[in-house]
């Protein structure tokens, strides 16, 4: 489980943004500037990949930030009978389901879903207390990091959304760091960047300005 602040800046890992520098300093730069979550996400990579950039990743963070997995959830269960400091998995509405999630992860783990449709909400606050942490919200604006996004919602669209969902919410997709003050006013837990951080020249920097801006 998680609380509400432990989101605020949350980054969403991309392997070819992040370069040369690759995602694990990527990573460790962003967290030593204050991003609360880290999401690896790697759609190409496979699962002894996935799992040994996770190892790799709980180390750099030491406990700084929460680490979860994107979509797949074998590898959150390996990574967590092997002892990995791993926190749990975020899913998409195609994804294992959030209650396998929570039967296979336990009580204490984070689990996050893709949520952008009133429908979509119904569901999430249809289940049992406790399935699900938070839902990623989005997409704010049209974004390439997700080619196959749904229509944007914009703030006042995410505003709707927050108003309406029994768990806590994080923006995400096309999200500016400028941005920032005005989804946490409409109800944001969090605010999630990929190309932001990941693309960044210095991600230390940039972070840490995005966790000031969150702050005022």
């Amino acid at each position: 489980m998680s609380n509400e602040e432990d989101y605020a800046i949350y980054l969403v890992t991309d392997p070819v943004l992040c370069g040369a520098r690759g995602v694990v300093e990527t990573v460790r730069l962003a967290v030593d500037g204050g991003v609360h979550t880290v999401q690896l996400r790697d759609k190409h990579a496979s699962f002894d990949q996935q799992l040994s950039q996770l190892e790799q990743l709980a180390v750099v963070i030491d406990g700084r930030a929460k680490l979860v997995i994107n979509d797949r959830l074998d590898v959150a269960v390996e990574a967590q009978r092997r002892g990995i400091a791993i926190d749990g998995v975020h899913l998409g509405q195609g994804d294992k389901s959030v209650l396998v999630a929570r039967d296979k992860l336990g009580a204490d783990a984070v689990i996050g879903l893709t949520a952008n449709t009133e429908d979509h909400l119904a569901a999430v606050a249809a289940l049992p207390a406790g399935t699900v942490d938070y839902l990623g919200v989005g997409v704010i604006r049209p974004t390439y990091t997700k080619p196959d996004h749904p229509p944007a919602l914009g703030i006042a669209g995410f505003a709707h959304l927050t108003a309406l969902a029994s768990v806590p919410t994080v923006a995400i997709g096309g999200v500016l760091q400028e941005d920032i003050a005005a989804l946490r006013s409409a109800g944001a837990a969090g605010v999630c960047f990929v190309s932001a951080l990941c693309a960044a020249e210095d991600p230390e920097h940039v972070a840490r300005s995005m966790a000031e801006s969150w702050k005022e």
